[in-house]
């Protein structure tokens, strides 16, 4: 599950990415309230976590372009400013929940899972089967005819993210992003040195991994193989 973080302490984005991390959260954050908007438009986030006293664009400022723009995504609000007025303006902008600080961990977790089952999430879409390969993105796993394909957890993220969105390309960039996160970074070999290896996989289980290099554009999934 892939989740935003847009919170202005430092000291709190930080133990809250390794916390929900710990989790099984895929956490990129950020303490910018600009740069939070367009990590959330070009990006492809489950789950949102939303302070509303940033710099740069405050967080109601934030949410209301989120909604503006249609982007699928579920926001919650974590804000010092508790108080009935102020949650509920939030939940009127367009959140989806509200918790306000102090809190617990415990039942942010909680709130950050209930969001997750209601309607709208694409992660209730647990399989994707593409050219007879079977992807299960709540176990984890690739199998071609019943054949499981053990992968590496960067060759699991590599596929997951292009067999997602079937008719897109990925660049590079993009899979570099996805899979090492918007502040680190990983070379166009690396990327194809996973592929390769997971080609091999996928040929040793009887098939072809149905994902091409389109020269000069990136990654995309082949169904005509």
């Amino acid at each position: 599950m892939k989740l935003l973080l847009v919170e202005d302490s430092e000291s709190l984005r930080n133990s809250l990415k390794i916390g929900l991390g710990n989790l099984g959260f895929t956490v990129d954050a950020t303490g910018d309230g600009a740069e939070g908007l367009t990590m959330a438009t070009m990006g492809s986030y489950d789950l949102m976590i939303l302070d509303l006293m940033l710099p740069s664009v405050d967080g109601l400022t934030v949410l209301k372009t989120i909604r503006r723009k249609k982007i699928e995504l579920k926001v919650l609000i974590l804000s010092a400013r508790g108080e009935t007025e102020d949650r509920i303006e939030g939940l009127i902008s367009g959140a989806d929940d509200y918790l306000a600080k102090p809190f617990s961990f415990d039942e942010l977790h909680v709130r950050l899972q209930t969001l997750s089952r209601r309607g709208g999430l694409v992660i209730d879409e647990n399989i994707i089967e593409v050219n007879d390969f079977i992807l299960n993105t709540q176990l984890f796993t690739l199998s071609f005819h019943g054949k499981n394909i053990n992968l590496t957890p960067n060759e699991y993220k590599l596929i997951e993210c292009i067999f997602k969105q079937k008719k897109l390309v990925f660049s590079p960039e993009k899979l570099s992003e996805y899979l090492a996160g918007q502040y680190d970074s990983m070379s166009k070999n690396t990327i194809e040195a996973h592929l390769s290896s997971a080609r091999k996989k996928a040929k040793a289980a009887g098939g072809i991994l149905p994902i091409i290099n389109k020269r000069g554009f990136g990654y995309m999934v082949d169904q005509t193989l």
